[in-house]
């Protein structure tokens, strides 16, 4: 049986021709056929909510009650077109080495500033849908590791960042930007991020005395060892691969500030590797239930 595909831009555009169409999408995702209308008229009784033209709206059949789908998305307020929204969430699913701000100037015409907005919510709202699930606890084990983002910023001052990552094999993963590699700095993500059980690192020293719930196991890259058994860290390594090509390739620098960002985008796209296909569907149905 072969493995769904993602969709491609005409199937996209064959879901989402315009903006009435995305609209109608999100109030059915956040509020479904039937809502139970809390105007004091109707007392909470389910009812059929009907689109006000012209605006970005819905409205009680009874009581004239108003909703509108975009709040509390990252479309709230934005001037934007929610088809070009929609695509831009589309473009970053499609793309394996991330979406700069510049191509979606180019895609969509708004200005760069408009664009580099759009690219930072959407990236916030990924980490927002990803979440931060502990890892581990399977039995498979969590690989540990560390990396540096960045060089010297155009002063010639070392502008490095410091990127912890926690992969569970065969499951998700989870990044940080940490302040140092001291071992407070990582012993309180782990404490955090890992559930207790097995986990591989390399011979950084601050292992060696990680909290005692973890069982370590390490492999000496100093001494070029790499793989001993079933021990090592090939998996975090591999994304790291991945996340510095894209982020040298596509977006050149990135600051400390909007680092973590970046990190949740990929983050994102790894966790989601095995269904690809629903990557772009995750985002379209995730979006939070308003309350009462």
């Amino acid at each position: 049986m072969s493995k769904p595909k993602p969709p491609t831009r005409s199937d996209f555009d064959k879901r989402f021709p315009d903006d009435d169409a995305c609209l109608e999408h999100l109030m059915r995702v956040r509020y479904g056929e039937q809502y139970h209308c809390p105007s004091r008229k109707c007392e909470g009784r389910l009812a059929r909510y009907y689109r006000i033209k012209a605006r970005r709206a819905y409205e009680c059949e009874r009581c004239g009650n108003q909703v509108y789908p975009t709040a509390g998305t990252p479309f709230h307020n934005s001037r934007t077109s929610l088809k070009d929204w929609f695509f831009v969430m589309f473009l970053f699913c499609a793309s394996r080495n991330g979406v700069a701000a510049k191509e979606v100037q180019r895609q969509i015409g708004v200005t760069y500033k408009t664009a580099w907005r759009m690219c930072h919510m959407i990236r916030q709202y990924m980490g927002f849908v990803d979440g931060d699930y502990p890892v581990g606890g399977s039995g498979s084990g969590v690989e540990i590791d560390e990396t540096f983002i960045g060089g010297k910023d155009k002063r010639g001052e070392d502008d490095k960042k410091i990127v912890m990552g926690m992969i569970e094999r065969g499951g998700d993963l989870i990044t940080r930007q940490i302040p140092n590699r001291q071992g407070w700095a990582i012993h309180v993500i782990m404490d955090l991020l890992v559930k207790p059980g097995r986990v591989f690192t390399d011979d950084a020293g601050v292992y060696k005395h990680a909290p005692t719930q973890y069982e370590v196991q390490t492999v000496n890259h100093s001494q070029g060892e790499y793989v001993r058994g079933d021990v090592h860290t090939n998996n975090i390594e591999a994304f790291w691969n991945i996340l510095k090509r894209g982020i040298q390739g596509t977006y050149i620098a990135v600051s400390s500030r909007h680092l973590q960002r970046y990190l949740w985008e990929f983050e994102y796209r790894h966790n989601m590797r095995k269904s690809p296909h629903l990557m772009f569907e995750t985002l379209l149905l995730a979006f939070p239930k308003p309350k009462l």
